[in-house]
């Protein structure tokens, strides 16, 4: 009985494996040296100084802070913004033709209703903005490019807002559309006149 139990527990290692024995043992139990792949290690170690550089260059030398690097970002950001504003709030003939249709006028009256009611009231006749189917103006000269251009831009000092950040490029036409359709109508009840008169 004996006998066997030794030939149990006796240690076997492969003969490839014999250089991996580590010359200790725990109560009988001997431990391999398996050593981790090279790559491993190479990611480790690179880690490591990588690590070291991070922090001397962004800690100790003149690395640039998080907040430093979200004011470059946003400088970036915001050029980008201005150049898309720049390029979308020129007004484009050709856009506007392509909706100064009933149909357009049509879409361009829900576009209206829905955005610009609450300043110009219903069919434009006026409330806090002024009347738009009179023939003064304030800031626009009548035509459709300075409707669209005060839509799109807004008039901050007449409490006009920029719709260019709001609305798509089609639904400022097609309200540049509706509103050229509704002036000089003289709408019942409409808000008294405000701004220069435009003769056409």
């Amino acid at each position: 009985m004996s006998n066997s139990n030794n030939e149990d527990t006796k240690l076997h290692v492969e003969a490839d494996e014999k250089h991996l024995l580590l010359d200790h043992n725990y109560d009988g139990i001997h431990e391999l040296n398996h050593p981790l792949p090279s790559w491993w290690n190479f990611i480790f170690w690179a880690a490591i100084v990588y690590a070291i550089g991070y922090f001397i260059y962004f800690q100790i030398m003149s690395g640039p802070t998080l907040r430093e690097e979200f004011k470059k970002d946003y400088s970036k950001t915001m050029l980008l913004q201005d150049e898309y504003k720049k390029r979308n709030s020129m007004y484009k003939p050709e856009l506007y033709a392509a909706v100064a249709n009933d149909e357009g006028i049509k879409k361009g009256a829900e576009v209206f209703v829905n955005n610009c009611l609450p300043c110009h009231a219903e069919g434009g006749r006026g409330d806090i903005g002024p009347n738009l189917t009179d023939e003064f103006w304030i800031v626009a000269k009548s035509t459709p490019e300075t409707i669209y251009n005060v839509v799109y831009n807004g008039s901050e000092a007449n409490g006009m807002p920029p719709w260019g950040e709001v609305l798509s490029s089609e639904e400022i036409y097609l309200a540049v559309s509706y509103v050229s359709s509704i002036k000089n109508t003289h709408i019942k009840g409409g808000k008294a006149p405000q701004g220069e008169k435009i003769d056409e």
